[in-house]
């Protein structure tokens, strides 16, 4: 009985944790996913998920996926370039906690100031849109780009390179030093060791913080919804589009399937980062 106790005691202080999970994200969650499954008088349905198939909602689907990945892969190169510039600098150093303490408060700075942020800067009265203007450049010569889908592209990667920086960056300090002694032991090159050693240990952290990146900008809403203020382009932005709408494509509650959609893809994302992430624990031990 004691040894029972002690193990409830252990995971008590977990209760407050496990409430919260429960009440503003489990539940939410069930409700969303099952209103796609009935219409508004209570009757069971299929056609939403039906819905998941029509044209307009793939498209939506593909534009989310090509935004997220290809902010994702750019976000990732870039901020593992970052991360190894880095190790020249002294781990406790002054340029490194600034760095940092700059990744840890970008990585956050979504939503509706980053919008307002690029639009005071290079939307169509921007500061740098009329002094290149005044130059004789025009960026929106070609559309204005920076208010459709690949206009995210530069917004989303200003929070994906940071978020890139803060989870690859143990995984590069995690590189043992006696790695690279026994290679130039054994006459091996700079380059031997980054592709045969540190490579195959790095690239689980790096694809798991690549497929972090992809779910982060593939659930991103408030900047989408600020700067795109007309059409359906992305998946969140559908999902308000059917919240706000009475049908969508004729159909009651749509944006539960699509929430259903949504969150299909999200877990098969955080599955395989969580697998990685089991994969690069191995090699911190």
């Amino acid at each position: 009985m004691t040894v029972v106790r002690r193990g409830l005691v252990k995971y008590l202080g977990l209760t407050p944790f496990a409430l919260y999970v429960l009440l503003f994200l489990g539940l939410p969650t069930v409700l969303a996913v099952l209103t796609g499954f009935f219409t508004k008088t209570g009757s069971f349905t299929l056609a939403n998920i039906e819905g998941l198939f029509d044209p307009r909602i793939l498209g939506t689907f593909a534009s989310s996926f090509w935004v997220s990945a290809a902010t994702a892969v750019i976000g990732a190169i870039i901020g593992a370039l970052a991360c190894y510039a880095m190790l020249g600098t002294r781990a406790d150093g002054a340029l490194r906690s600034a760095i940092d303490s700059a990744s840890s408060v970008l990585a956050q700075f979504g939503g509706i100031m980053l919008a307002f942020a690029f639009i005071a800067t290079i939307g169509i009265q921007g500061i740098v849109t009329v002094l290149l203007e005044n130059a004789g450049i025009n960026i929106f010569a070609n559309g204005v780009w920076l208010y459709q889908v690949p206009g995210l592209l530069l917004p989303y990667l200003y929070f994906q390179v940071p978020l890139m920086i803060i989870t690859f960056m143990p995984a590069l300090e995690g590189l043992k030093p006696q790695w690279a002694e026994a290679n130039a032991t054994l006459g091996g090159s700079r380059i031997t060791y980054w592709t045969r050693i540190a490579a195959p240990v790095l690239a689980p952290s790096f694809f798991g913080s690549l497929l972090l990146l992809f779910a982060n900008a593939f659930s991103s809403y408030a900047t989408a919804a600020a700067l795109i203020s007309q059409g359906s382009q992305i998946v969140p932005l559908q999902i308000r589009s059917a919240l706000v709408s009475e049908t969508v494509l004729g159909r009651e509650n749509m944006a539960g399937a699509l929430a259903l959609g949504m969150i299909a893809i999200m877990v098969v994302v955080m599955w395989g980062y969580s697998a990685l992430q089991r994969r690069t624990a191995r090699w911190q031990r």
